[in-house]
């Protein structure tokens, strides 16, 4: 059972999306994750529903697995204490506090690093650390609009679309990661923690990847394409007579095996289409004659022929045939954990594997305050002081 992080304990104080996905992916690679709640409530995706299963949203159940929940008040001098407590402990915090306010004040970075001199602490901001947009709080959408991908996202005579996914919080996540994984090796070698940060926008900027370095050659705008690429064509969904599906042409070769499959072997020698830079150069014209000729038949039938032929195509699946296929199923990535109100749940598993192992779903994403009892019972208290944290007078 691979778990390359057996050993190192997280202390989860983020909440929605970003923070939460890093520690998930923390304790997927078996780290003890501990996620910190406010009693009333908990993260507020528990509640970003319908659908719902059980007491929370599908939205929470999606990035809190393999973790344990404890409910804390971290604004009261009784929760703030046992929070330290819980950190003195740990080789990693990861936050999102919102900048200037009264948790980041509580739990500054500063004062924890002296504090726990081997601490990682990781911050994810939605514009990061310095500029005018520092102190803004964001969601998902705003990154994606501020950092430009909605301007690239969509067709080109329709308005600008949000990405189907949270690029914004999950490529926050994964460089967060990086982030805490880099520094858990450089303290191996220095015995000292670091202040990691990571921001929506940041990300977001370097995943534009060849949009950026585009626009730094040429100072151009880029114009939205659908599904289509800057820089290749035909690289794009198309339609058949009974749906859509995708033709991904990388090459030369590729494109005169799919001309001659598609009975117009000529287009390969047309100087118009004859190599990439024309094919970019007259993309409205090769669509249109593609357009013309997919639309005589069905998705299965151009699918057959040109993956024969070995040109890179593939139907566009819905999610319920996604995880239908074959080829899902083959790699075992759907698990099961047991959920302690609705029983079996599935998840996504870990995408990566460790000597052709998978790390496993070990356990349901928490009930809110699910192990409120042991947890503070690992740290020293008894339990007439669970009792009064857990129900101070008044509750």
């Amino acid at each position: 059972m691979p778990e390359p992080l057996s050993g190192t304990r997280v202390v989860d104080l983020s909440k929605i999306l970003a923070g939460p996905y890093v520690t998930m992916s923390l304790a997927d690679l078996g780290a003890d994750v501990i996620k910190v709640e406010h009693p009333d409530g908990g993260d507020p995706t528990r509640g970003w529903g319908p659908p719902f299963q059980g007491p929370d949203a599908t939205y929470f159940l999606a990035a809190n697995r393999n973790k344990r929940s404890v409910t804390l008040d971290l604004k009261s001098p009784e929760g703030q204490e046992a929070a330290h407590r819980l950190i003195a402990t740990a080789d990693v915090v990861v936050e999102n506090f919102r900048p200037g306010s009264s948790l980041a004040r509580s739990f500054d970075h500063r004062e924890l690093s002296e504090r726990y001199p081997r601490l990682v602490v990781l911050h994810i901001s939605a514009f990061g650390e310095s500029g005018p947009l520092r102190d803004e709080p964001g969601y998902d959408m705003v990154a994606q609009a501020a950092a430009g991908l909605m301007s690239l996202t969509g067709e080109p005579d329709g308005p600008p679309v949000r990405a189907g996914y949270a690029m914004g919080d999950l490529g926050a996540a994964l460089f967060g990661i990086i982030g805490v994984t880099s520094a858990l090796v450089e303290r191996e070698r220095t015995g000292r923690g670091q202040y990691v940060t990571t921001s929506l926008y940041e990300s977001l900027l370097a995943l534009h990847a060849n949009w950026a370095t585009g626009y730094f050659a040429t100072g151009e705008r880029p114009v939205r394409l659908g599904s289509g690429h800057p820089s290749l064509v035909p690289y794009q969904a198309y339609p058949a007579d009974d749906g859509h599906f995708v033709i991904a042409v990388g090459n030369d070769a590729q494109f005169r095996e799919l001309s001659a499959v598609l009975g117009h072997p000529e287009w390969a020698d047309d100087p118009r289409f004859a190599t990439n830079r024309d094919r970019v150069d007259n993309r409205r014209a090769l669509n249109t004659e593609l357009d013309a000729v997919l639309a005589g038949a069905g998705v299965a039938h151009w699918c057959g022929l040109l993956k024969a032929a070995g040109v890179p195509v593939t139907p566009i699946r819905t999610l319920d045939e996604v995880y239908d296929c074959p080829q899902t199923e083959a790699l075992g990535i759907v698990q099961k954990a047991d959920h302690p109100v609705v029983g079996p749940l599935r998840q996504v598993a870990f995408p990566v594997n460790f000597g052709g192992e998978r790390p496993p779903v070990r356990t349901a994403p928490p009930t809110l305050g699910q192990h409120s009892q042991d947890v503070l019972a690992e740290l020293g208290y008894d339990e007439a002081e669970i009792a009064r944290l857990l129900h101070p007078q008044g509750d």
